[in-house]
């Protein structure tokens, strides 16, 4: 059974038979906002982007992956691709970017996952009609087991922002597990967001 996640919850990344997580993907949904005028509704594409940082101990950042570095350079953080648009036509069910943790390649000097959402052309979350944020064992393409989900749409703390933490992986006593922090932040870039999460989410 999927957890909805709260602010602040804390989860263990153990599958129902109690083994260890070794890989986890975090999927975003986002759907395209409907603009209404004198010629009736359309459809303005929405480019939503979830980036993933890599901090050592000492907080520093030891990687960025993103639309435009879309893997690690070992290869155990990939990023789907960018979307441009959400979902126009509804919710599709289907994640529009995927971002793939293996923990087990992790470099052995990385000790916090961080993952943020940015919108690119600084269009308010607020007025978004759906996002979403899932947490999963499997592959951008197969969903095997949902551990958390995280609706961000109907949450009206995100009016006026185009910014926000989604949430930290984080590894104690050798077993890695999750901060679900889902705080919007004051940031309008990306490099703004990852000084933000170095100084008040580590």
């Amino acid at each position: 059974m999927a957890i909805n996640l709260q602010k602040g919850q804390r989860i263990n990344l153990k599958k129902e038979n109690g083994a260890e997580l070794s890989q986890a993907c975090v999927g975003i949904n986002w759907g395209a906002i409907e603009k209404k005028g004198f010629f009736g509704t359309k459809k303005e594409a929405v480019d939503l982007d979830g980036s993933c940082i890599l901090y050592d101990s000492n907080k520093n950042v030891t990687e960025v992956i993103y639309f435009g570095n879309l893997k690690s350079r070992n290869g155990s953080v990939r990023h789907s691709g960018d979307d441009l648009t959400g979902d126009v036509d509804g919710d599709d069910g289907l994640d529009n970017e995927v971002i793939t943790v293996d923990f087990s390649q992790l470099e052995p000097n990385v000790e916090h996952v961080a993952m943020v959402l940015n919108s690119y052309r600084g269009q308010d979350f607020g007025t978004i009609p759906f996002a979403s944020i899932r947490i999963y064992e499997g592959t951008p393409t197969n969903v095997r087991e949902v551990f958390a989900k995280y609706d961000i749409a109907n949450d009206a703390s995100f009016n006026g922002h185009v910014a926000m933490v989604m949430g930290v992986f984080y590894k104690r006593n050798g077993e890695w597990k999750f901060n679900a922090i889902g705080d919007p932040t004051a940031d309008k870039k990306l490099e703004q967001t990852i000084q933000t999460v170095q100084m008040n989410y580590l």
